[in-house]
Formats: C-alpha cells, sequence, structure tokens
C-alpha cells in the first residue's frame, strides 16, 4: 500500500483527502491511500514519517509551509525561490532512514488558475497576507511581470496595511488575492478589511480559498461589480502536480 497525506492545522476545511480519494477511485488504485495528519506541532512530522513506513508523500498546508523547510532535507529550485513549500517527496532507505524532499505546486497550480482570466488591464496587484501561499502569488506575479505589493495587518514600511488601502488604492491596483485563511469554514463570516465599495467591474478577486466556494470575500467583491475567482481549480492544478512528483524516479 502507497500512503499519502496532508499535515497541517486545522484540516477540517480541506478538500485534498476528498480529491485523491476520489482520484484513486476512478483510477482504479486500489494500492494507495490518502489521509489527514492534523497535528498543532510541526515538530510531529518526523514522527509521522517515521511511524507510517508506507508513507511516500504528503501536501503541507497552513500554518506549516514556511516553517517546515528547516526540517527537510532538500528544496527544488522553485521553492527556494518561492521560500514556502507545499509538497514533500519521502525517499526511504534500505537501513530506515529516510529523506524529506521539499516542493511548492501552489505556484504551479495559482499561474495555471489566473493566467486565463487576466485582463491586459490587470497589471497591478494586492495580496492579502504574507504567509507561504502569498510568497507563491508573489512567485507567479514576478513572473508574469504584475507589480504587486503586500497588505498586513500591521505597518510596515515594505507592505500596506489595511487602513492603507482608500478609493486611490483600489483605482490603481486592479487585481486582488486573498491568501488568508479569513473566511475560511467554519469561519464563513469573516472577510479580508478591504474598501469594498471602491472595487468596479475593471477588479479581479481571488481568493485561494475554495472552502465554502463563496467567501464572504468573494460575495462582497462581487456585489461592487468585481469579476471573482475561487480557489477550487488552484486547488486541483497543484494537486496533480503533487501526484507527478511523488511518483517520479528518485535517483540515488
Amino acid at each position: 500500500m502507497k500512503r499519502f497525506g496532508l499535515f497541517g492545522h486545522p484540516l477540517e476545511h480541506s478538500y485534498s483527502k476528498k480529491f485523491f480519494t476520489e482520484k484513486f477511485q476512478r483510477e482504479g488504485r486500489t494500492d494507495c491511500v490518502y489521509e489527514n495528519f492534523d497535528s498543532d506541532n510541526i515538530y510531529d512530522l518526523k514522527k509521522i514519517v517515521r511511524d507510517n513506513p508506507d508513507l511516500v508523500g504528503l501536501n503541507v498546508t497552513i500554518p506549516y509551509k514556511q516553517d517546515v523547510i528547516p526540517m527537510l532535507d532538500n528544496l527544488d529550485d522553485i521553492s527556494q525561490r518561492i521560500g514556502a513549500v507545499n509538497t514533500i517527496r519521502i525517499q526511504r532507505f534500505e537501513n530506515g532512514k529516510f529523506e524529506l524532499h521539499g516542493f511548492n505546486t501552489d505556484a504551479w497550480g495559482f499561474e495555471l488558475a489566473i493566467r486565463p482570466i487576466l485582463r491586459p488591464h490587470h497589471r497591478r496587484a494586492l495580496i492579502l497576507g504574507t504567509g507561504g501561499s502569498a510568497k507563491a502569488v508573489s512567485y507567479v506575479f514576478r513572473k508574469l511581470a504584475i507589480e504587486h505589493f503586500f497588505v498586513t495587518r500591521e505597518e510596515s514600511r515594505f507592505h500596506y496595511c489595511y487602513a492603507d488601502l482608500n478609493q486611490n488604492t483600489m483605482k490603481a491596483f486592479q487585481v486582488v488575492v486573498n491568501t488568508t485563511p479569513l473566511g475560511m469554514y467554519p469561519n464563513v463570516n469573516d472577510a479580508p478589511n478591504i474598501p469594498y465599495e471602491f472595487l468596479t467591474h475593471k477588479h479581479l478577486c481571488f481568493d485561494l480559498i475554495y472552502n465554502p466556494p463563496q467567501t464572504r470575500f468573494l460575495e462582497k467583491s462581487k456585489a461592487s461589480g468585481a469579476f471573482i475567482h475561487n480557489g477550487f481549480r488552484m486547488l486541483r492544478l497543484q494537486a496533480e502536480k503533487a501526484w507527478e512528483i511523488w511518483n517520479e524516479p528518485i535517483y540515488v
């Protein structure tokens, strides 16, 4: 049996187990299983790998995408540039030891999800949040030559804070990406504190959250006329990329 799973906390919002379970059933992969490994202690990671000798790969979600890096044996080029990991491939040896290899498939999924819905005037963006997912979004925007700034709760010389956002700011940045967990199930009434009244039909508002399908952020953005998109397609794309990585040959 090949075991795969998701490591993070909390995991009650996640669709990954359902996605992979349905994928295995659809493809007749009776030799594969996907489990949630919910832990509020990042140092449980190696214990989980050690206690599950048939574990081949892990997805990593909040809040560990950045903090997991020191625990890994190496990173691929993209995850090094981003500074965040959401996929781990486990290499095992006959003596019982193992190595953890880090990758980032969030950037892959986000780029393929947002490219088709970008318009020529979408040249400047605001990224709500500064976590691991925000870093993957920033990497994609750099690749696409889209000028962007992070928005945080605290004042900074390098980022906007929510109190800075006004009519002029929203007019200047016509892509807004929510990478925070605000609005994620079960806290579905939460939303980032941005001035939604200044959004227009020229704005693209993208939420990395997919549960619920329409968050309060998307609902309020749509009410102001913005084009909205949730994170479900990104989830599927990054998951398929992770599956590809887990099944690549490992050369020793």
